[in-house]
């Protein structure tokens, strides 16, 4: 076999892979040993070692104590929709983290004050140190850990009012826009930037992943008036999900 000037592990990679996709090496199969790599390739075990790593880094194969290395079922992504609206009330946190109107799910959290990192700061145009309440969410879809959340609000804004801990008092739950509403302070935009990493190792604990596996990285910030009032990292595995966005047109 000619590998052409590509690395031949990742040559190698690429033909098992493609095998996997097409249904040769189905769900459950054992990955051919290394042996059997270095025979039917023609490479030396280094290359067929290299190989198998990553197909395990891309998360199409897992090891098995004392089995081998198989094939991994591979899940059929789920959508979870978003949108530059949110619902009025009593739309809660889950509804604002998934605007599709058919999304059913519960979550779980807890809030703490802490002090601002330079990143949160900078997100929140505060100064590095100043006082947030941070709160965490867990979401799950029919029982099924599916994001993360993690948020981040000054209290030089809603320090000493009713809607300091985001999930208690009478608009806890409501999401930022109702709960910032209760405070005469006006939400009139949000971004959103998108990106990709591995997922943390406590992540992927939490999501059931696996070490390697990729999560998409939802960077939002609420606004009113210009002034960031909220900023929030969401955390979705991106061998489940995937980000489906309603753009209204202007």
């Amino acid at each position: 076999m000619t590998f052409g000037e590509q690395p031949a592990y990742l040559r190698v990679a690429g033909d098992l892979r493609q095998k996997i996709v097409d249904g040769q090496l189905p769900p459950h199969t054992r990955l051919p040993s290394q042996a059997r790599i270095r025979q039917e390739y023609g490479v030396s075990d280094t290359v067929a070692l290299e190989a198998r790593k990553v197909l395990m880094a891309e998360g199409l194969v897992e090891g098995r104590s004392g089995s081998g290395t198989y094939v991994r079922e591979r899940p059929v992504p789920r959508r979870i929709s978003r949108s530059g609206y949110r619902p009025t009330g009593g739309a809660t946190p889950f509804r604002q983290e998934q605007a599709d109107g058919e999304g059913r799910g519960t979550w779980e959290s807890s809030s703490e004050q802490s002090e601002a990192s330079v990143a949160v700061a900078e997100r929140l145009d505060i100064e590095p140190g100043e006082r947030v309440m941070c709160t965490r969410y867990l979401y799950r879809e029919s029982g099924e850990a599916m994001m993360l959340s993690t948020s981040w609000e000054p209290l030089a804004v809603t320090g000493r009012t009713p809607v300091m801990l985001p999930e208690e008092g009478p608009v806890g739950g409501m999401g930022v826009v109702e709960r910032m509403r209760a405070i005469d302070v006006i939400v009139d935009n949000v971004t959103e930037e998108v990106g990709a990493r591995p997922g943390l190792a406590e992540e992927l604990l939490v999501l059931g992943g696996v070490p390697g596996h990729v999560v998409l990285v939802i960077q939002r910030t609420f606004y009113a008036s210009g002034r960031p009032v909220e900023t929030a990292d969401v955390v979705i595995p991106a061998d489940r999900y995937r980000v489906a966005y309603h753009l209204p047109v202007k």
